[in-house]
């Protein structure tokens, strides 16, 4: 028994109270009176715990305050429970906090799961859950009500990895959750791409509650796990589901497989489709065009056009996605007439193509330079009432003379207007200004306002075509303050239009300004997308700032992004370049960690990378790798896998994957010769390589630019081989290799026909007199300017001693428009050097710094041997000094 003091003139028992409260605070009264203190304080508790109003509890509270009572943990803690009932959260923790708190009272388990409750209420989910943990650290376990209210606070927020956590704990505690808490967090970790933990939520639920999923839950799980490429998992869920009775839906067997074919397994998706017949599950037109979709994207073309026809033949009739499909994969293949034949059965069946449809098919046109169909089909498109977007203006521009930009954008802002908002744009002109520029701009910002005040969605895209086409013509200041008052009006940039802007800025070559567009990106609410990424990864990669390039990886997996196989490939292809290929090997497999498709493109950069290093066994055994991943080699790997054998002197094994590649249908290229041509013209087998460069002209092999710049580039940088050609000692296992080369590069069906390009005889004067010739044959063609064949054919001029002939072209090229650059100016000045001209080698040199061109250590040094060998010391020193000066020694 406790004994308590009583004050000698109590308070009186309040007279608001009601009749049962009264009584139980007079019999309060007089178990204090009578010394029964412990009794007395679970009466007070009984009373605040049943109190109907926030008056009453407080009543009873300055009732035992005022009798001297001890206030400890249980009154408070009743006090503070009653309170959050009652809906006086904010009470109840200032209660806690100067009562309990201040007076250091000991907690107990009721208190604080009357904290978390209250926490919870107030927002401060984060303070809840210490109190939450703290508790079942402390080994009690926590109420239902808090677990509860923490529980249903962070599946309300979206916590759900936070919700799972919890929910963890309170499965510990042995405690159960309505069925309703599993559904919301299975259904919230599948949305937010945590399967993983949905799966242990999934066994939870059936561990726990002892009831079996619903048709609900499992759906959850397959179409989170179908997100994520779990397809085994998924598979495994299907199986479950049919043994206690649930059938899979059409949607379902669609997301199935659509996993498999994003997988590239075209024959496990094919297994599924025949079981959806199987089961009686008629399919949809979503799930043909699907599947049509997956297989095009794999190049199985025939396979994909095979089942349209079967598609039609169950008289599913497709819909403007399988028809846009169709005319996109036609197109892809040159087959403009059979996409053109698509575009018009569309109206037969009541179909309006889609504006990606029409762009398509305008640049499938561009390609076959069909230039007026192009007109015919954009009037066409305007005609079925078709607005162009931002990405059928890009096509038409990159097709369009340079300088038209800002006109093809007023033209197309006109259509926009007059077919997307009805306004006629003839009665809108007006300006007489004196330049023809600004009035040209101020025309295009006329129909901005209009279009604004129609239709936001349609300026959305007027504005992204006119940012566009300044960033096109270079004007960023201009394009930044047309984005500014973009968002001012209320429309919301594509990720599209900042993509302009970061390439146009890519060309000023300001590329610290990268990082404060981003951040405008940000304040605005607007994600960069794969294509911004890739952008800047690019323009790094190609200034060789790796640095920059990897923190833009990074930036892109904090915020949750995934990047894509081309920005691993620009990176991978960087550091192989700087012959870094421990890093590039880590970083294809961090790639590959990451669950990126690893792709026929990524594979040949690596393979490439490993011949540029000298690692020949590594990119064999990459390619075989690549062959068991179920990976399709492209030409292009061939190409890379074969040269790359040759050059390393593995032509019995380089012939051996030739043999494969013939076998699986591709046709050695252009590029395949070209590689091997300039590989024995660098090792002074002119023979060998002109009956490679026989053998792909009798085989009708196009000769193109790149061929003509190796067989220049080849001949005169490597004159010096035909000297040692007589000491080369072939095997004859060699030359039996070399024979099956020719003899598999052969299989070519061709008609033989007279060679253009003859093998000259065996001497430097031969060899000299055929470059020239070759030369001048260069010129006579119709190749557009190329600054390597301009450089290559300098470099011909040079050697063959013709320096005025090379300056000639030196300044033709500038004239075309082409700016030479370092490599240029090095050819020019070691001629001048060689020749004896050491003062119009310094001329040159003299240029390069005037114009801005950075000259490097080959420059230097070939401009250093030249004053030497005139007998200019002290010019040679002056050099020298300016070379430590600049960083170049």
């Amino acid at each position: 028994m406790v004994i308590c003091t009583v004050p000698l003139q109590p308070p009186p028992i309040p007279k608001n109270l009601n009749n049962h409260n009264s009584l139980c605070l007079s019999l309060a009264d007089d178990l204090l009176r009578r010394g029964r203190l412990s009794l007395a304080q679970q009466v007070i508790q009984r009373i605040i715990a049943h109190s109907p109003t926030v008056s009453d509890a407080i009543s009873a509270v300055d009732f035992a305050a005022g009798r001297g009572m001890e206030l400890g943990v249980g009154i408070y803690g009743a006090f503070v429970r009653r309170l959050i009932e009652l809906g006086q959260s904010k009470l109840a923790y200032a209660v806690y906090c100067d009562n309990v708190i201040a007076k250091g009272i000991d907690l107990d388990s009721g208190i604080i799961n009357s904290m978390v409750i209250c926490l919870v209420k107030l927002g401060k989910l984060e303070d809840a859950g210490i109190f939450f943990y703290n508790l079942i650290g402390s080994g009690s376990v926590p109420c239902q009500a808090a677990c509860n209210a923490l529980f249903r606070e962070f599946c309300m927020q979206e916590m759900f990895l936070e919700a799972f956590d919890c929910l963890v704990s309170i499965s510990k505690a042995k405690i159960r959750l309505r069925m309703r808490c599993y559904n919301v967090l299975i259904d919230g970790l599948c949305y937010k791409g945590q399967v993983g933990e949905a799966m242990k939520v999934f066994d939870i639920m059936r561990e726990r509650t002892g009831f079996l999923p619903t048709l609900h839950n499992y759906k959850s799980l397959f179409y989170g796990l179908c997100k994520r490429g779990w397809v085994v998992e998924a598979e495994s869920v299907c199986g479950e589901m049919e043994e206690h009775g649930f059938f899979l839906d059409k949607v379902m067997y669609t997301s199935l497989m659509n996993v498999y074919l994003k997988d590239k397994k075209i024959n496990k998706a094919m297994m599924v489709f025949l079981r959806m017949l199987k089961m009686g599950c008629d399919p949809d037109t979503f799930t043909y065009t699907a599947l049509i979709q997956g297989i095009f994207k794999m190049g199985h073309f025939d396979k994909g056009w095979m089942l349209y026809n079967q598609m039609n033949e169950s008289r599913m009739l497709p819909d403007a996605v399988t028809y846009h499909i169709l005319i996109s994969n036609y197109c892809k293949a040159g087959k403009v007439i059979c996409a053109t034949m698509l575009l018009n059965n569309m109206a037969c069946c009541n179909l309006v193509p889609s504006v990606h449809s029409y762009t398509a098919l305008m640049a499938a046109l561009y390609k076959d330079n069909r230039f007026t169909e192009v007109d015919e089909v954009y009037k066409s498109m305007l005609n079925c009432g078709v607005i162009p977007d931002h990405v059928l203006f890009l096509i038409l521009m990159k097709n369009s003379l340079t300088g038209n930009e800002l006109q093809l954008s007023l033209l197309m802002l006109q259509d926009i207007l007059k077919h997307g908002c009805g306004l006629d744009p003839s009665l809108l002109s007006g300006s007489t200004n004196v330049n023809p520029m600004i009035n040209l701009e101020q025309e295009i910002e006329l129909l901005l306002e209009k279009i604004i005040r129609s239709n936001l969605n349609l300026a959305n895209v007027a504005f992204g075509i006119y940012i566009t086409a300044l960033c096109e013509r270079g004007k960023i200041d201009g394009a930044l303050l047309c984005l500014r008052k973009m968002i001012d009006v209320g429309c919301s940039p594509l990720p599209f239009t900042f993509n302009s802007l970061f390439k146009c800025i890519r060309q000023d070559g300001h590329l610290e300004s990268f990082e404060p567009l981003i951040d405008i990106m940000q304040e605005w609410g607007i994600v960069p997308d794969l294509a911004t990424y890739l952008i800047m990864v690019n323009e790094y990669c190609k200034w060789k700032d790796l640095t920059s390039a990897f923190h833009v990886l990074d930036q892109m997996e904090e915020r949750g992004l995934k990047p894509s196989v081309a920005i691993y490939d620009s990176i991978i292809s960087c550091l192989s370049k700087e012959k870094r290929m421990f890093e590039a090997e880590t970083l294809f497999r961090r790639m590959h960690e990451a669950g990126v498709d690893l792709d026929a493109t990524v594979y040949t950069t690596m393979i490439n990378g490993y011949f540029k290093n000298g690692q020949a066994l590594e990119a064999h055994q990459l390619f075989e790798k690549m062959i068991k991943n179920d990976v399709q080699p492209s030409s292009h790997t061939y190409t890379a896998l074969i040269s790359g054998l040759v050059k390393s002197n593995m032509t019995g094994k380089g012939c051996r994957y030739l043999d494969r590649m013939l076998g699986d249908g591709f046709v050695p290229n252009a590029v395949l010769h070209t590689s091997l041509i300039y590989h024995f013209l660098r090792k002074g087998e002119f023979e060998f390589a002109f009956r490679l460069v026989d053998l792909m002209d009798s085989s009708q092999i196009e000769l193109d630019v790149i061929f003509y710049i190796a067989l220049v580039s080849g001949l005169c940088r490597n004159i010096v081989g035909i000297k040692k050609r007589c000491k080369i000692n072939r095997t004859s296992e060699t030359k039996k290799a070399r024979e099956m080369l020719l003899q598999l590069l052969h299989q070519r069906k061709f008609v033989p026909r007279e060679t253009i390009l003859r093998f000259p005889a065996d001497s430097s004067e031969h060899i000299k007199c055929f470059a020239l010739e070759l030369m001048h044959r260069i010129k006579r063609t119709k190749f557009m300017p190329n600054l390597y064949l301009y450089n290559s054919i300098i470099f011909g001029f040079c050697w063959a001693d013709r320096i005025e002939d090379a300056y000639n072209d030196f300044e033709l090229m500038q004239k075309e428009g082409i700016c030479p650059n370092e490599v240029t100016f090095t050819i020019l000045i070691g001629a001048y050097s060689r020749a004896g001209q050491i003062n119009r080698a310094i001329e040159l040199f003299n240029v390069m710094n005037a114009d801005g061109y950075r000259p490097d250590k080959v420059t230097y040094n070939t401009l250093l041997r030249g004053l030497c060998k005139a007998g200019r010391e002290l010019n040679a020193l002056s050099l020298v000094s300016a070379m430590h000066k600049r960083g170049s020694s």
